[in-house]
């Protein structure tokens, strides 16, 4: 049975920098935790991804990103994987993949290999081995109620079940919530997008 990966990022923010567009001076969009589930066509999960990594040019978390995520300083430190470790091991675990997201989370990663690599640093593999492919505006149009919802909502958007523990902004379980919503959606008889179960 084919598999496929659903993936989301938690990135160094600020008050008013979605609003801004990360447009102030020095306000990068660094990676600081990935999540990913390989799934099965039945949606069944096959394995999990999660890693924290330690941004560089912002190596201070804002209280604002600590309080939205739960991320802490000292766990960052402590468990924190450098990004070029960290980027390369989640590209690897998507290799042969279709790769889905809810948003352009594949520009953020993209930013962050540039960046690491820009820094003379080795990222391990690349993105040439996968198929990354966001599909929040089939599933904003399939289910219009979820048009304004971030992805660790959607499960409560759809009145579906608490898929994991954990809450929101949380990169592993907000997988767990766009998982919950895929295989829900396409129970009702949605298909999803050519490409979703594509392997390159």
């Amino acid at each position: 049975m084919s598999t496929f990966v659903v993936f989301d990022l938690e990135f160094t923010t600020w008050q008013g920098a979605l609003e801004q567009d990360w447009g102030a001076p020095g306000q990068l969009r660094e990676i600081v935790q990935i999540g990913a589930l390989r799934l099965r066509e039945d949606f069944s999960v096959v394995e999990e991804y999660e890693a924290l990594v330690r941004p560089v040019v912002n190596p201070q978390l804002s209280s604002y990103f600590a309080e939205l995520t739960g991320i802490d300083q000292e766990t960052v430190d402590r468990e924190g994987a450098s990004a070029a470790e960290a980027l390369g091991d989640f590209l690897g675990f998507c290799q042969g993949q279709s790769v889905l997201s809810y948003g352009n989370d594949m520009v953020v990663l993209g930013e962050n290999v540039g960046w690491a690599r820009a820094r003379g640093e080795n990222v391990k593999n690349g993105f040439l081995g996968a198929y990354f492919l966001n599909i929040r505006s089939w599933l904003n149009t399939v289910a219009p109620e979820t048009e304004n919802v971030n992805v660790g909502r959607l499960w409560q958007v759809l009145d579906l079940p608490k898929p994991a523990e954990g809450k929101e902004h949380s990169a592993l379980f907000d997988c767990y919530s766009f998982a919950a919503a895929i295989k829900h959606l396409c129970g009702t008889g949605a298909a999803l997008p050519e490409g979703c179960m594509r392997c390159p």
